[in-house]
C-alpha cells in the first residue's frame, strides 16, 4: 500500500444530542468495493442522522482524507488495491486520530487482523442491524461523546439493494473472466464472500469458501472457478428479471 500523509487539521469534536439519530451530525467514511455493502451503510447513516461519504479503494479514500476529517472510518478489509488493514494501520497511526476506526469483512476471521491493526472495532457482513452499527460506533466512542441516557435499540433491518447487488455480481463476472494471477484469486474470494454474506446466498459463499481453500492447498482452481462463474450468471438472470 502506497504509504500517503493524512491531512494535519483537527478533528472535528462531535457528541450524541438525538437519542433517535444518535449519530446525527457525525461524518463516517466508508471505503468500500462492493455497492451492496455501501448502499447498506448509506442506509443505516441515513437512519441514524449521519452524513456519509464513499471511497471505494485505498487511494480514493487517503485522497479524501486529505481534505477533511470525518468523525469515523469504516474500512472493507478486502480492496482492490491493497490490504484494509494496512489502512486502519495507517490511520491509526495518523495525528490527531479519527476518533472511530471500524473493520468490515465477510470473513468474520479477519477481525482479529483488523484489530491488531489498530480499529477500534469491526463488523462482519452483511451489515444490516441498525442496531448493531449504531452500538459499534457508539462503543468505539470516547466517553465524554456517547449517550448520557438509556437508550431503546432500533430492531429495523436494512434488506441488500437488488440494483447494487447486481452491480456487484457483474463486477465478479468482469473480473473472472480476467483472473490469471494469485492476487486476481485472492480479491475474487474476498470480495465474493462479501457479496454472498450481503445476499444470504450460501451455495455462492460455499463456492467461495472452496476457491479460498483449494487455492491455499495449491489445488487447480479451473473446476472451482468454472462453479462459481456459473453460479453468478445464475444469479444476475435472476436479479435482471425480478
Amino acid at each position: 500500500m502506497e504509504q500517503e500523509r493524512i491531512g494535519a487539521e483537527t478533528c472535528p469534536t462531535w457528541q450524541v444530542t438525538l437519542p433517535n439519530r444518535p449519530l446525527a451530525g457525525l461524518t463516517v467514511l466508508v471505503v468500500e468495493d462492493s455497492r451492496v455493502a455501501s448502499e447498506a451503510v448509506r442506509l443505516l447513516c441515513l437512519r441514524s442522522g449521519a452524513r456519509i461519504r464513499r471511497a471505494d479503494c485505498i487511494r480514493s479514500a487517503l485522497r479524501h482524507l486529505q481534505t477533511y476529517r470525518p468523525g469515523a472510518v469504516i474500512i472493507d478489509m478486502g480492496l482492490p488495491d491493497g490490504d484494509g488493514a494496512d489502512m486502519i494501520a495507517t490511520i491509526a497511526r495518523s495525528e490527531p486520530r479519527v476518533p472511530v476506526i471500524l473493520g468490515i469483512s465477510g470473513d468474520p476471521g479477519n477481525r482479529d487482523a483488523a484489530m491488531k491493526a489498530g480499529a477500534d472495532g469491526f463488523l462482519a457482513k452483511p451489515i444490516e442491524s441498525l442496531a448493531v452499527f449504531q452500538e459499534a460506533i457508539l462503543a468505539a466512542l470516547p466517553a465524554d461523546a456517547r449517550p448520557k441516557w438509556p437508550r431503546i435499540l432500533p430492531d429495523e433491518v436494512i434488506a441488500a439493494d437488488q440494483g447494487a447487488l447486481r452491480d456487484d455480481l457483474a463486477h465478479v463476472a468482469e473480473v473472472l473472466s480476467l483472473a490469471d494471477d494469485t492476487a486476481a484469486i485472492d480479491y475474487i474470494v474476498r470480495f465474493l464472500a462479501g457479496v454472498a454474506r450481503s445476499a444470504h446466498d450460501r451455495p455462492l459463499e460455499d463456492a467461495a469458501t472452496a476457491l479460498a481453500r483449494d487455492h491455499a492447498e495449491g489445488r487447480a482452481l479451473a473446476t472451482d472457478l468454472a462453479r462459481i462463474s456459473g453460479l453468478v450468471q445464475d444469479r444476475l438472470a435472476t436479479v435482471r428479471m425480478s
